[in-house]
């Protein structure tokens, strides 16, 4: 009974490989070339669809192409497909495809020429939205990626033998790139971009001078708590002062858990010693510490709004995300929105507790946020969590500020 059962299973086995083409084979008959070759168009690209032969030997389909002076590419689509799909060139305008079809005996059919006309590719549609402009400390530079490709966005400056070399590598496939380059004298320099993609495609580049705005580290020894009557009560004895104490590891600052009675969003509020116009700073976060793995949970902000301002505090109930003025704006009583902010994803996007040693990387190197140029001075800031991660917003905890600006 057993030995029927196990051919009963084999046979069946073997039937499931039905419709399927084995790899290898002994026909070495030259297989037919495919037809009805139709072609569309994309950005840097094209989908090309056929009709293959009335054949059961073949394997797959080869496309052979250059995308540029130098480059040349092969790409591969399955007996079981209709398509194949071309990519990587690197301007648009007419480029040979050679198909063949390729039977199960590596055996290669007669070649089909086609001709493509890909759309201008993504490197160069971004390369006109390219602006830099003075920022504190450097150049700002932002771009435009409307088909969300991978792009590598590459500055270059002159070094001390006049001599350009990269300086800054990004690479994204967001839609919109935005990044700052900091620690530059404040005089004349020069800078370069240039868009490039994942296939060595390079754009011409960008060169413009830039004058950096003075930037320096507000002086944390002038740091001190300036408690207001709507600031969130602190918790555990991790007491305000934690945030400028120039650590990152616990403990930093914690409000009551929960904060009771529960004001939300909840507020704390400092003075820096001396005013400044702020152009970025960092935030950190509490990590992995002897109670455990903190990255991307619990108190750590989600959301969050700096303000501002000069001249002696007043207090008041700061409006929450859907009542905020606009950035520069002011509150009744003199608060000036220096900015909405937003915590970045986890890179691995692997769901908590989980997470890689590029995550924890990440977090420990601190989020760092660029302030808008056409803010006034201020001196006493006020650190409003519109959300926790634990989405709990009944508390919040952070463990260090940094801030740069020009105090003078």
């Amino acid at each position: 009974m057993k030995k029927i059962l196990l051919i009963l299973l084999l046979a069946s086995s073997c039937k499931k490989m039905d419709g399927y083409n084995e790899v290898v084979s002994t026909d070495m008959t030259k297989p037919g070339v495919v037809t009805n070759v139709n072609v569309v168009n994309f950005n840097g690209g094209a989908y090309i669809t056929y009709t293959l032969p009335n054949s059961s030997n073949i394997l797959y389909v080869q496309a052979e192409y250059k995308i540029n002076d130098k480059t040349s590419r092969q790409t591969k689509s399955s007996y079981y497909s209709d398509s194949i799909t071309v990519s990587g060139f690197a301007a648009s305008k007419d480029y040979e495809v050679i198909l063949h079809t390729v039977s199960r005996a590596q055996v290669v059919s007669d070649p089909v020429t086609v001709k493509v006309h890909p759309d201008t590719p993504p490197y160069l549609l971004a390369r006109p939205t390219v602006t830099m402009q003075q920022d504190f400390g450097g150049v700002s530079i932002s771009v435009l990626n409307k088909t969300k490709a991978n792009l590598g966005i590459i500055t270059i400056a002159p070094d001390k033998t006049k001599k350009y070399q990269i300086i800054s590598q990004n690479y994204t496939n967001e839609d919109t790139i935005t990044y700052s380059l900091h620690g530059y004298d404040t005089i004349p320099q020069q800078f370069g971009v240039y868009v490039t993609d994942q296939w060595g495609n390079i754009s011409d580049t960008l060169f413009s001078t830039i004058t950096p705005a003075f930037e320096a580290q507000m002086d944390k020894s002038l740091f001190r708590s300036y408690p207001l009557g709507t600031d969130a009560k602190t918790g555990f004895g991790w007491v305000i002062e934690n945030l400028w104490n120039n650590t990152a590891a616990s403990p930093g600052y914690h409000t009551e858990q929960p904060i009771q009675p529960l004001v939300w969003p909840a507020v704390i509020t400092f003075d820096m010693g001396k005013a400044a116009r702020l152009s970025r700073y960092t935030i950190w976060d509490r990590g992995i510490d002897g109670s455990g793995n903190w990255l991307w949970q619990a108190g750590a902000p989600q959301t969050w709004v700096l303000w501002g301002r000069e001249d002696t505090p007043v207090d008041e109930t700061m409006p929450d995300a859907d009542h905020l003025p606009p950035v520069g704006g002011s509150t009744p009583n003199g608060w000036i929105n220096l900015g909405f902010f937003t915590a970045p994803d986890k890179p691995s996007g692997l769901p908590n507790p989980q997470y890689t040693n590029a995550d924890l990387v990440f977090w420990n190197n601190g989020f760092s946020y660029n302030f808008s140029l056409s803010l006034p001075k201020v001196r006493y800031i006020r650190f409003e969590c519109v959300s926790n991660m634990a989405q709990t917003n009944s508390f919040f905890n952070l463990t260090e500020l940094t801030f740069w600006g020009d105090p003078r």
